[in-house]
């Protein structure tokens, strides 16, 4: 099974307590399925509001995974100047 390279930003950082991690999966569901076992329901909580990409490409539930794949997982960002 291909082994990802799971990053993790903002508040999913903070939800998993890593920024960082590699996670085996076929897919983006079996690498975040995997994840959310490992970190938590802090960590699910979190993950239903992300959007995720896979090597800087917009990817969901059933994009594949192969060796050495980047999953970023991005909360939504506020904030800004008025």
């Amino acid at each position: 099974m291909p082994v990802a390279h799971l990053r993790l930003f903002a508040s999913a950082r903070e939800a998993a307590g890593t920024s960082r991690d590699t996670v085996h999966g076929s897919t983006v569901g079996e690498v975040l399925t995997i994840a959310t076992e490992r970190f938590g329901p802090s960590f699910d909580e979190v993950l239903r509001s992300c959007k995720v990409w896979v090597n800087g490409e917009v990817a969901d539930a059933s994009t594949p995974v192969s060796d050495d794949d980047e999953v970023a997982v991005l909360p939504p960002v506020s904030g800004g100047q008025t």
